[in-house]
């Protein structure tokens, strides 16, 4: 038998607890570059989707940020099959190179101002290539880790690989608040924020070395020693009925929900506070890093834990117990971040009276459509101000109005008008609105005064501890479900399907849900529906795995 990562004490030894240490590392700076986008969204959305009206140009650039978990499923199955071929070290290598370098040139494009629609091509050009590489990242490290750690402990030690995201979170936003409170707001919005995505040049050097000194994970040596390697691993993994079934319940049973319920729980979350409630970012970041360092402590303690009650049972009560306090979890947060606006909302109702064949679904990839119907003009100004409303059906052809409290306001139709009456008219209706919230209550900001700081941390701690609860022991589920031969392969694909697809567009689904209801609270369904669905397909058809010895 080939050497093994376990002394006789089944604990791992002092050099193999560098090398878990090594890729943990290694993986911290990979998401680190990976969110930096995310955290900097509506940032970016202004320089390189500024041709587009404002609420397509954020739902588009939380869609070019959705583009770069799009392909990780094909990452993963190119890195993966990599990685069950000539093994785990040198796909890392690869990865971590072509994630560094992305994320550089990110901090160098040009913007939409500059070059046009390239601009836009060449960012979208770079998630795509930063999502093929963290496609190939985790599975690798979680493969790596698991193959390492002796038996009964595989969920401890993969839960540090799971804390290597939230760290990476973690880190990004420190560098983010640490660059804009250097520079002030104006020079940061303007060509600071590039800085962080520079600095991931550093990282990358760091990174490189670290993988350079990790040795071979011993569970392949002696499967490679013993001619036991797959020679095919993407048709064995997905060609054979018994395995492709076991990914197939793997992501709808296990990762489609967690990944949902860690989304909403940091990057939704982060969203909800800018967009929704109009707290600004520099606070909204300190409150989501605030609970992560609260509740990074946990990933460790809930994959324990699931050394000794099970994977299962935790990730599934995660999922399910998040779907049932989502709401009320939201609606604490809007009452203890703006509650102005819950008060206005409670007081003077707004609602938005048109015929519903003139109000468009206001998204626009290409920039070319014209919103310019009484009903879109409306929903226009309201979304901006981040104003919840209802909407009320009038009769066919009649110009839509908006209603704030008891007092009613006519909109009026744009199709006839030219551009800059178009843009005259919009500003008077909309200076006229902006005066009846204003009236009404509606802040166009949330008054720090008037927040409860200390308890959105709590609220925003609890999201983050249903993170904990799904993440911590999924690594340690996903590797004992597949074999040796072909672990890296089929664990990778159900993994980033789910994290990538399934999770990777909460934050863009959520808000096009919002901007097509005007319910601040109504994008939530999808990760709730999500999760439920995982939490019963989970319960009937997949089975819990601690107990397995996976060098056999």
């Amino acid at each position: 038998m080939a050497t093994t990562a376990t002394d006789a004490r089944g604990s791992l030894d002092v050099s193999h607890r560098r090398v878990v240490l090594a890729s943990s590392l290694g993986t911290v700076f990979e998401w680190y570059d990976f969110y930096l986008y995310g955290s900097l969204a509506v940032l970016i959305g202004k320089h390189f989707f500024s041709g587009l009206n404002e609420t397509s140009g954020f739902i588009f650039a939380l869609l070019a940020f959705a583009a770069g978990f799009a392909v990780r499923p094909f990452g993963a199955i190119v890195f993966g099959r990599l990685g069950d071929l000539i093994g785990r070290k040198y796909t890392f290598l690869i990865t971590i190179i072509i994630m560094g370098l992305s994320t550089f040139l990110v901090g160098v494009l040009p913007s939409y101002a500059s070059v046009g629609m390239i601009a836009p091509v060449l960012l979208i050009a770079l998630r795509l290539l930063q999502g093929l590489a963290l496609g190939g990242e985790y599975g690798g490290a979680a493969t790596y880790v698991a193959e390492h750690a002796p038996e009964g402990k595989r969920g401890l030690y993969t839960s540090f690989i799971q804390i290597t995201a939230t760290f990476g979170l973690f880190l990004s936003l420190l560098v983010i608040l640490g660059t804009r409170l250097s520079l002030g707001d104006a020079s940061f919005e303007a060509w600071g924020w590039r800085i962080p995505f520079l600095i991931s040049s550093v990282l990358v050097a760091v990174s490189v070395y670290i993988r350079m000194q990790l040795q071979e994970s011993p569970v392949f040596q002696q499967m490679k020693a013993e001619g036991k390697q797959s020679k095919a691993p993407l048709t064995e993994a997905f060609g054979q009925w018994k395995n492709l079934k076991l990914v197939i319940l793997a992501l709808l049973g296990a990762t489609a929900g967690q990944a949902v319920v860690w989304y909403t729980g940091q990057f939704y979350a982060l969203y909800f506070l800018t967009q929704s409630l109009k707290i600004d970012a520099t606070t909204a970041n300190l409150l989501i890093a605030a609970a992560l360092l609260i509740g990074t402590p946990f990933f460790v303690f809930f994959g324990w834990l699931s050394d000794r009650i099970g994977r299962k049972p935790i990730v599934l009560a995660g999922c399910l117990i998040a779907a049932l306090t989502y709401f009320p979890i939201f609606k604490g947060i809007t009452h203890f971040g703006n509650p102005a606006i819950e008060s206005a909302a409670a007081t003077a109702a707004v609602t938005v009276i048109a015929d519903p064949n003139k109000c468009s679904f206001q998204f626009d990839p290409v920039g070319k459509s014209k919103f310019t119907s009484s009903c879109d003009v409306a929903k226009t100004i309201l979304a901006k101000r981040g104003i919840p409303y209802k909407n009320e059906a009038a009769p066919i052809g009649t110009v839509a109005q908006v209603k704030v409290g008891d007092r009613v306001l006519d909109s009026f139709e744009g199709g006839a008008l030219d551009s800059a009456a178009f843009a005259a008219q919009s500003k008077t209706f909309g200076a006229t609105v902006s005066a009846a919230l204003k009236e009404a209550g509606y802040p166009e900001k949330a008054d720090p005064a008037q927040s409860n700081y200390p308890m959105l941390v709590v609220l925003l701690a609890i999201l983050v501890l249903y993170v904990t609860m799904v993440y911590g022991p999924i690594a340690a589920w996903l590797v004992e479900m597949f074999p040796t031969r072909i672990r890296y392969t089929s664990m990778s694909l159900p993994y980033h399907i789910g994290n990538g697809w399934f999770g990777g567009f909460v934050p863009t689904i959520g808000f096009m849900l919002v901007a097509w209801k005007g319910d601040i609270y109504y994008g939530l369904w999808y990760p709730i529906i999500v999760a439920i669905g995982t939490f019963f397909i989970g319960l009937l058809f997949l089975r819990e795995t601690k107990d397995v010895n996976i060098r056999q």
